[in-house]
């Protein structure tokens, strides 16, 4: 049965209205790069998101986060045209502003998106990497270390969408069910005071996607 990435939410994920969207790319072969906002279990409309104009300037980048890639807003995505066709990262601290947690403690968010499973090497604070170039296991690292318990959506080419928890090593291992492009999803809750869109919060959420196209 197919599930909208909102429900799922409360299979594990936080339900504050800024982490039930996801940041994803999604890029074929060496076309451009292409950035989504949204639910990606829906189909994005024609004219973006409800909440795509709060993505302004992400930062994507193939070999470093120091020379990141030209980007053109269209319609319902952000176009960013990239050389090669390694694997793809990209960060962005500023999307949805801070907002009262229960405790009334203010949170924020951080967005982390890859596109491409042919690199094993992390670049990203929470990135979902192949365990092996171009398999289907995934680790779950924070800032390079597993994070054993760790709660993965997967959802497919036809939307199927299945909620998975890691191993005691962090790791995934996520069905193969045809081909088409494939979209890994996992948060992280993290304490700690940082500054996010200018205010000075209590704990990050980070949320984290992989996509790649199975052949």
């Amino acid at each position: 049965m197919k599930k909208t990435f909102a429900a799922l939410m409360v299979l594990g994920f936080l339900a504050a209205p800024a982490t039930a969207h996801e940041v994803w790319i999604e890029r074929d072969g060496n076309a451009p790069a292409r950035i989504y906002l949204g639910e990606p279990a829906e189909a994005v409309p024609e004219s973006g998101d409800p909440e795509f104009p709060k993505l302004k300037t992400p930062t994507l980048f193939a070999e470093s986060r120091d020379r990141p890639a030209s980007l053109v807003r269209r319609a319902n995505h952000i176009e960013a045209a990239v050389s090669g066709t390694g694997d793809l990262r990209l960060v962005d601290e500023n999307v949805f502003e801070p907002w009262a947690g229960e405790d009334g403690k203010l949170q924020g968010v951080v967005y982390h998106a890859r596109a491409g499973r042919s690199e094993t090497r992390h670049a990203l604070d929470l990135e979902i990497v192949p365990v092996t170039a171009n398999g289907n296991s995934f680790a779950v690292l924070w800032q390079g270390k597993p994070l054993p318990g760790a709660k993965l959506t997967v959802i497919d080419p036809d939307r199927w969408t299945k909620a998975y928890v890691a191993d005691d090593k962090g790791v995934i291992a996520a069905p193969a069910r045809g081909k088409g492009r494939y979209l890994l999803s996992t948060s992280n809750e993290v304490a700690g005071e940082r500054t996010l869109g200018g205010k000075t919060v209590a704990s990050t959420v980070h949320v984290s996607t992989l996509t790649f196209v199975a052949p």
